[in-house]
């Protein structure tokens, strides 16, 4: 289990399994976003587990789905009211953490400058230059 901080409140990582939930919970992570449908690959693990495993640890869990190939506007600002919502710090996952920095990104654009959330998510290993056309249409200064 390989975790990106991309913010303070705010970190990253691909696929988990139950297992890895005490591990996030020892970390201080205090909620859980997943991001990723269910049977989106074959043998991917299911929220379900995950969820039960993370309530199990005193964690909140938050489920939206979002496929990878259909990241919307309206999923980002939805992704951003799951941030204000949840305690924090919050651990959102996807298949490799690239769709959760997208809609974290999608989120954050009409409240902050387009490269410093560029520039976030490269720190974290993630390159959204290509995405920056649609953030700045976000953007509202």
């Amino acid at each position: 289990m390989e975790l990106h901080k991309i913010t303070e409140d705010l970190s990253v990582a691909g696929q988990l399994d139950a297992a890895d939930i005490p591990l996030i919970a020892a970390k201080g992570f205090r909620a859980v976003v997943c991001n990723r449908p269910d049977g989106e690959a074959v043998g991917q693990l299911p929220f379900g587990p995950i969820e039960a495993a993370a309530r199990a640890a005193g964690m909140a869990v938050a489920y939206q789905p979002v496929p990878s190939n259909a990241v919307g506007d309206a999923d980002g600002a939805a992704f951003g009211e799951l941030l204000e919502e949840l305690p924090k710090p919050v651990l959102a996952y996807c298949r490799t953490g690239t769709r959760c920095t997208i809609l974290w990104a999608l989120s954050q654009a009409p409240k902050q400058p387009i490269n410093e959330i560029v520039q976030r998510a490269k720190a974290a290993g993630y390159d959204l230059t290509g995405l920056v056309p649609r953030l700045q249409n976000l953007f509202r200064p």
